[in-house]
Parts: structure tokens; sequence; C-alpha cells
């Protein structure tokens, strides 16, 4: 069975950092392109992190410089660490598998995880 399972998020005060995990089963992770989205309430989702199946990388401008995303191969896992949270950051934190290519201009998530919550507040 194919699965995405999210986990890391939390309650985080502002300038705070959290470490998010998407762990893969059924797949291996490295021969997809793999994308972080979050959803704000009252918002759309939105794309702000992927990265390739070649390790290419690309971050939204919003997380620029704050959050980096990585893979452990090993593991069958990506990571988005989050340094520097901002209250604006508060969101639904979801990994996709890609349905277009990391670094589009518009990411689309093709299969999804549960999603977890982030919360950036004092």
């Amino acid at each position: 069975q194919l699965q995405l399972v999210e986990s890391g998020g939390g309650l985080v005060q502002p300038g705070g950092s959290l470490r998010l995990s998407c762990a893969a089963s059924g797949f291996t992770l490295q021969s997809y392109e793999i994308g972080w989205f979050r959803q704000a309430p009252g918002k759309q989702r939105e794309g702000i992190s992927c990265i390739s199946t070649s390790d290419g990388i690309y971050y939204k401008d919003s997380v620029k410089g704050r959050f980096a995303i990585s893979r452990d191969n090993s593991k069958n896992t990506v990571y988005l660490q989050m340094n520097s949270l901002k209250s604006e950051d508060t969101a639904v934190y979801y990994c996709a598998v890609l349905k277009s290519m990391c670094g589009s201009p518009i990411l689309i998530g093709d299969y999804w995880g549960q999603g977890t919550q982030v919360t950036v507040s004092s």
C-alpha cells in the first residue's frame, strides 16, 4: 500500500524551529519529485518547496533562507527543516508526490499525505 506520512508538527514560538518528516512506504521516494505544501486557514494550499529526483531544490520566496528540504534515501524520508518561524507560517503542512516538475512555476501534487499542523504563536 502506497503511503506518505507527515510528522513533526506542533506549537512553536516565533523565531523557533521545527523539522517535518515525510516518510514513504510502498514506493521509493528517490524515484519521484517530492513537494512540501501548506494550507493556512481560509487560504488555498500552496507549494513551498520541492526536491527533484536529481536533488534539484526549489523554495518559494516566502520561505527561502529559512526552510531547507532534504532527503534521506536510507530512511525513504524527505524532511523540511523550518527555522526562524513566523506567525504567518501557521498552517497544515503536507508532503506530496508531484505531478508537476520540481521548479515549475506552480507545484501540483498528485499523491498526498494526511498533513501535520504547525502553529507559530507566543
